[in-house]
């Protein structure tokens, strides 16, 4: 574009567009509350803002991870703190049974009463959290066991599967929140099956039968130490949870306050910004007016 304007002329009209632009960039602060509106605004920390607003989607989708984790962990410590309770229900029903005063009628009703609570040890191995089965490792669709009292073996082989779940952490790490319920009611270390002792201990008292009642109280008190480890272990993934969730909720906060940083106005930065181009550009026009001008008839005469 060829222009009839001489150098001076071009230099003043570059200099007054510069000072509009920069009033019209604080008046659009000031309306919008917004410092970059557009990447013209400063070229130099868009990229910044883009990642800081990425980090936050990201630590915002683990935060409500972490949420619905947390739901399924706290169910199953509460499960474990009943099936302590329950077991020890049950020892004490061995221990009342084994006495020798007990009649074979009244040790089949407490053999009756073991059996009710092998089925409320099978449904908290069943506890579902938003359908899935929380103790059915990774086949979470798949209820763990079944149960049918009337058979020689009550309590089906474990249905469920080994867990490799692991949970993210927002410092980038991952780490163990679930044991499956074969790790905690069907154990294959040894005397530390819940399931099997208290079978034992049923047929024992079903069966009048004072030994077999003995023995099985005696493995009793390794396999509670067993739950109670179990239910410790769970504590444990509450804490970790915790912490995790206390960690994210630090950098969201750290990430909105970046990103605040990069993109909201400040108010009186921007009338300051608004004043000073005002004064600019008058003192620019006034100054301009006043310059001598040369006309044609200056060279006449």
């Amino acid at each position: 574009m060829i222009t009839s304007l001489n150098a001076s002329d071009q230099q003043f009209l570059n200099n007054l567009n510069r000072v509009a632009d920069r009033m019209n960039r604080a008046q659009r602060q000031l309306s919008t509350g917004v410092k970059m509106a557009r990447v013209s605004d400063d070229p130099d920390q868009v990229s910044t803002l883009l990642n800081a607003r990425a980090s936050l989607s990201v630590a915002l989708q683990l935060h409500s991870n972490l949420g619905r984790v947390s739901a399924e962990v706290d169910a199953a410590e509460q499960g474990l703190q009943s099936s302590v309770q329950l077991f020890e229900r049950a020892r004490t029903l061995g221990a009342h049974g084994v006495t020798g005063t007990q009649t074979a009628s009244a040790r089949a009703v407490t053999g009756q009463e073991i059996g009710a609570i092998m089925e409320q040890l099978a449904g908290i191995a069943g506890t579902q959290v938003e359908g899935r089965y929380i103790f059915s490792g990774d086949t979470d669709r798949q209820v763990p066991y079944t149960i049918d009292l009337d058979l020689p073996s009550p309590v089906s082989a474990y249905l469920g599967a080994g867990s490799t779940r692991l949970v993210q952490h927002p410092n980038g790490t991952t780490f163990q929140v679930t044991h499956t319920a074969q790790e905690i009611f069907d154990s294959s270390t040894p005397g530390a099956n819940v399931f099997a002792t208290l079978s034992a201990l049923r047929d024992g008292l079903l069966a009048n039968d004072e030994d077999a009642i003995r023995t099985a109280l005696d493995g009793m008190t390794t396999v509670g130490d067993h739950l109670n480890s179990e239910l410790a272990s769970y504590g444990s993934f509450q804490n970790s949870l915790r912490n995790a969730l206390d960690f994210g909720q630090n950098l969201q906060l750290q990430l909105r306050t970046q990103i605040g940083s990069l993109e909201d106005a400040d108010a009186t930065e921007a009338i300051l910004e608004l004043n000073q181009g005002q004064v600019q550009q008058q003192a620019a026009l006034t100054s301009r007016a006043q310059m001598p001008r040369t006309t044609l008839f200056d060279f006449l005469g």
